[in-house]
């Protein structure tokens, strides 16, 4: 932000000028996501039985909100700028420290992109998106001060600022959206089939049914509530093993890293009885109280098990 206002202070250039006004909005977003860092981190309580990961949708919505004041401000301040007559001075210094700057940007933007995802945290994302974008834009707007040095036409300052300060709000407008959906509970439905997938690969016979799918993220625990329906003439043992079976799937692949739902998973499993209108959907070959034969095999998928009702033949 220092080397950015230095090289307005030096140009007089709004363009640059946008550029830092926006770093101002780094610092602050970057403080407040270090603090929800710090809140989402701590252990589970209990005034928090979730834990604290909520937290993060509200730091990357704050972040989203200021992104876009900024982009506001960069817009009023070129509009005015293009009223009034404008010079530029050493264009060329300008041009040379906002380029480390913009560098300096880009290096820390890839480095929280990739730690967010690694550890699921939205807040590192948001951040990293948000250093990216201004990297970007920053590249852009020093081949637009290239040309106005080329060309000495000054108004292209204030169109490039303008320019910028609607990518900049395009941006916070994608954070914020992505925020809100956090915290209203959105479903991720592609990592939800995901999830589903892994569970149908390793399915079962005794896995009769599996209905009443929900899926929740706070912070970087998925938490998973389910309906799984068992044979009824089973012990609570029984059944009670078979509902671990299902976590230990879930959380072993997990654990692995191998897909997007590499992180903690909490499940929440009830556990209802079949019904002799199971019997039909049921592939359990040797079950002793058989109603009906099999009659059709039903994929577990979004579109099957998102509903809440025992399937039936």
């Amino acid at each position: 932000m220092a080397i950015k206002f230095t090289a307005w202070w030096l140009t007089h250039s709004n363009a640059i000028l946008s550029d830092a006004l926006e770093s101002i909005v780094n610092v602050v977003a970057g403080a407040f996501a270090l603090y929800s860092l710090v809140l989402a981190a701590k252990p589970r309580d209990r005034e928090h039985p979730y834990g604290h990961g909520k937290v993060e949708f509200i730091s990357a919505g704050i972040e989203g909100g200021l992104v876009v004041v900024a982009g506001g401000l960069i817009i009023w301040r070129a509009i005015s700028a293009l009223l009034h007559e404008q010079h530029l001075h050493s264009l060329s210094t300008g041009i040379a420290l906002t380029a480390v700057a913009g560098a300096m940007n880009l290096l820390m933007g890839l480095a929280l992109r990739r730690r967010g995802r690694q550890s699921r945290s939205i807040t590192m994302e948001a951040s990293g998106a948000h250093l990216l974008s201004d990297a970007w834009s920053t590249l852009a707007m020093l081949v637009g001060l290239a040309l106005i040095g080329i060309t000495g036409l000054l108004w292209l300052d204030q169109v490039l600022a303008i320019g910028f300060a609607v990518y900049i709000i395009i941006t916070g407008l994608r954070i914020f959206r992505r925020s809100v959906a956090g915290i209203m509970d959105e479903a991720d439905l592609g990592l939800a089939a995901e999830v589903i997938a892994r569970l149908e690969s390793a399915r079962r016979p005794q896995w009769v049914d599996l209905h009443n799918f929900r899926m929740i993220k706070y912070g970087s625990v998925l938490h998973i509530d389910c309906h799984a329906t068992l044979p009824w003439y089973w012990t609570l043992e029984q059944a009670h093993d078979e509902i671990a079976a299902i976590e230990r799937l879930v959380n072993a692949r997990a654990a692995s890293g191998a897909t997007s739902f590499a992180r903690e998973v909490e499940l929440f499993i009830h556990m209802d009885p079949c019904v002799p209108a199971s019997c039909g959907v049921c592939a359990l070959a040797d079950c002793p109280h058989r109603k009906a034969p099999v009659q059709r095999r039903i994929e577990w998928n979004l579109q099957s098990v998102l509903g809440n009702a025992k399937h039936r033949a």
